[in-house]
């Protein structure tokens, strides 16, 4: 692909508040250390981008004009605390809710990696050098079989997603990595995003850190 490295950013639990399928504006509950970590993703030269599931079109609560209502105005509010979200990846479909188009196995609805590979593809990402963030297994698995690195953070469903680690119980191996094993745990997205640019420091040469 190309040099261009992105941040993936889950949307629900990890950005804003888990409200169940948000389908109204009003709704929208963004996390305050959401907005220094995009900031600190634009201020690295990465692309922010926020990859989401989003089976409420599926289940009917909203249609595709709606979500891009909700997102149009998500960007903006970011926009205003001067964080830039780069661009939106969705899912609409569910394997088995609603009756409609929409209901359908797809490659797209995480855990499986659609919406990054097309990302990267349209975007021309050096995905060995970007990462995910999310709240659930699903993001660090989405994120693995893309080819990046991935971290799960406690806001959302994390916590509760951390048992299910704990208890082993998580999809086999492929290629002897853990899909589901995420490189780092952090408390919420800013401490993911400080981890990361952490990293960056370490992979170039003659640094001190």
């Amino acid at each position: 692909m190309g040099n261009q490295r992105a941040i993936f950013l889950d949307r629900d639990g990890t950005l804003i508040e888990e409200v169940g399928h948000l389908s109204r504006i009003e709704d929208l509950r963004i996390y305050p250390e959401a907005l220094e970590a995009v900031r600190k993703i634009n201020q690295s030269g990465a692309l922010t981008l926020v990859i989401t599931n989003q089976s409420a079109i599926a289940r009917g609560f909203l249609n595709e004009e709606e979500l891009g209502d909700v997102h149009a105005s998500l960007q903006e509010d970011f926009r205003r605390e001067g964080a830039r979200i780069d661009g939106f990846y969705y899912c609409p479909h569910h394997p088995a809710a609603g009756a409609g188009t929409y209901t359908q196995e797809c490659n797209c609805r995480k855990p499986q990696p659609g919406m990054l590979i097309r990302a990267a593809r349209e975007l021309q990402l050096e995905m060995a050098t970007s990462y995910m963030i999310g709240d659930r297994l699903g993001d660090v698995e989405a994120g693995h079989r893309a080819g990046c690195r991935s971290l799960l953070i406690k806001t959302g469903y994390g916590e509760g997603e951390l048992q299910v680690l704990d208890q082993g119980e998580v999809s086999a191996s492929l290629e002897e990595v853990p899909l589901q094993r995420p490189d780092h745990i952090a408390e919420n997205v800013l401490e993911a995003v400080d981890w990361i640019m952490e990293q960056k420091l370490e992979r170039q040469p003659g640094s001190t850190h």
